[in-house]
């Protein structure tokens, strides 16, 4: 080959190899070679590995919805009967900044408790499920009462296992941020969402006219603007951040790049570029992203789902996430997903009036407990990260 044209096929080559040694690289940066354990948990035959019929609900309950994604639970069983287990708030995974009150802590318990109850039913060990059992916590010293006083105490039952329907959709993901068809459910899949008999002082409410659309949609927004310009509140989101595979395993709780709608391929690219430059998920790059993903969320919703309790009692608080479970499952039967747009609903002092003014329009004079899109997904989401269940057991 003559001189002239090994360098013209070098020119042509150097961009291409050079491509592909930073792509290597950022995958090898993001553990992609890695097992993904932390979404071990997401297998229906992952149960199978316990006897114990407690470890399997809970082995569901893990399974639900959360806030941040903190897994907040512990569960204890019962020494001394092997049909009853405990169910604590894990004080440890309170993230104080945007839940100072705890309120969406509690909502997180009662996800987890729809979700036993549930595959409870289907597996043939139904549940009765006793809220607060030794008594509600002491407001005035509340982390510690976490630790001291269970949510409830969950006892099993021998029964016929029933097709309940919505045990299948436990192992679908629970949330989806990305983007919904224009279609609004029909009048029969709305009243079948917002039928909550069986939660005694709930409400929910399905909205889909424009002006609601609208008025929903500026005051989410501006929540998000709200908390994007709280740098506290920011920090806390970004502490719980796992850049790569590494640090997924290892701490398998709060947020990953599939988180913001990710998939495939652009994981590991993702993940190996922050990994590399992290303030590409902090300081001003963490908040015009986050506007801006909020901003796209809402331009692309035909309906919000709202849930509303009549009171604000830490029982009412646990039920409105067993509500909140229900609807997800019942959803996802339909072909819906959601997601929550809890920062309106978030009880910090620079939220303070978006929060009043949300309740005041939306809340019924009761508390309005969660605010949700509504609609039917363009693709499916991503799985999140979840613990083993042997983690959660108290020692």
């Amino acid at each position: 080959m003559k001189k002239g044209k090994k360098k013209l096929l070098i020119l042509i080559l150097s961009p291409f190899i050079l491509f592909t040694a930073i792509l290597i690289a950022l995958f090898a940066i993001s553990g992609v070679f890695l097992p993904s354990d932390y979404l071990a948990p997401w297998s229906k035959t992952y149960q199978d590995r316990f006897e114990d019929p407690r470890l399997k609900l809970a082995a569901c309950g893990l399974l639900a919805a959360n806030g941040h994604n903190m897994q907040p639970w512990k569960i204890k069983l019962d020494d001394k009967n092997s049909s009853v287990f405990y169910l604590y708030a894990d004080s440890s995974r309170v993230t104080k900044e945007v839940d100072p009150f705890a309120r969406q802590m509690m909502i997180s318990q009662g996800t987890f408790l729809e979700y036993v109850k549930v595959a409870g039913d289907e597996l043939g060990t139904p549940v009765t499920i006793d809220l607060f059992p030794m008594g509600t916590y002491k407001e005035d010293n509340l982390y510690e009462s976490m630790d001291i006083y269970p949510v409830a105490k969950i006892t099993l039952e021998q029964g016929t296992p029933v097709d309940t329907k919505l045990y299948n959709m436990i192992f679908l993901p629970d949330t989806n941020r990305g983007e919904y068809k224009e279609r609004i459910p029909s009048t029969e899949e709305r009243r079948s969402l917002s039928y909550l008999e069986e939660f005694d002082g709930l409400t929910a409410s399905i909205l889909y006219s424009d002006s609601d659309k609208k008025a929903i949609g500026d005051m989410a927004l501006h929540a998000a603007k709200i908390e994007a310009d709280t740098s506290r509140v920011m920090k806390e989101t970004e502490v719980i951040f796992r850049p790569n595979e590494y640090q997924k395993n290892k701490y398998r709780y709060g947020f990953s790049v599939e988180g913001q709608g990710t998939s495939g391929l652009m994981v590991h690219i993702l993940q190996g570029i922050v990994t590399l430059f992290p303030s590409m998920n902090s300081g001003k790059a963490g908040r015009d992203n986050f506007i801006t993903s909020t901003q796209k969320s809402i331009e692309h919703t035909s309906s919000y789902l709202l849930l509303v309790s009549k009171d604000n009692s830490r029982t009412s608080q646990v039920q409105s996430g067993m509500a909140y479970s229900y609807c997800i499952l019942k959803a996802h039967n339909m072909g819906m997903v959601m997601q929550p747009l809890s920062q309106a609903l978030e009880e910090y002092d620079e939220m303070a009036t978006v929060y009043n003014d949300i309740n005041a329009q939306y809340g019924n004079g009761g508390t309005l407990q969660m605010l949700m899109r509504l609609g039917f997904p363009e693709k499916s989401a991503p799985k999140s990260m979840r613990e083993d269940v042997t983690s959660l057991l108290m020692k």
